[in-house]
């Protein structure tokens, strides 16, 4: 919240906390006026705030069986990125 003069300035989340602001907002003008604030007009700006997002790390552990698998895998590739990444996989 913001007052500039006798003007309440707002941020609402989404739009429709804005809404449901602007259907009451005489209400608050009137509701500040009856506690001694000076308002005379309220403006609802929309300020969205987007949370941001961390990736989990998630350690996932290769059994000696899944060890094998890839091994044996892998012999009868070709070399490829592919190939490497199975063998760095394989010998974690």
């Amino acid at each position: 919240m913001h007052i500039q003069g006798q003007t309440l300035t707002i941020a609402a989340d989404n739009g429709a906390v804005a809404a449901k602001l602007r259907q009451i907002s005489e209400e608050l003008i009137s509701s500040f006026t009856t506690r001694g604030c000076e308002v005379t007009g309220i403006q609802i700006r929309v300020q969205v705030q987007v949370p941001t997002l961390q990736a989990k790390q998630v350690h996932r552990i290769v059994g000696e069986k899944g060890k094998q698998e890839l091994e044996s895998l892998t012999q009868n590739m070709a070399d490829s990125p592919l190939k490497a990444a199975l063998q760095r996989l394989a010998r974690r």
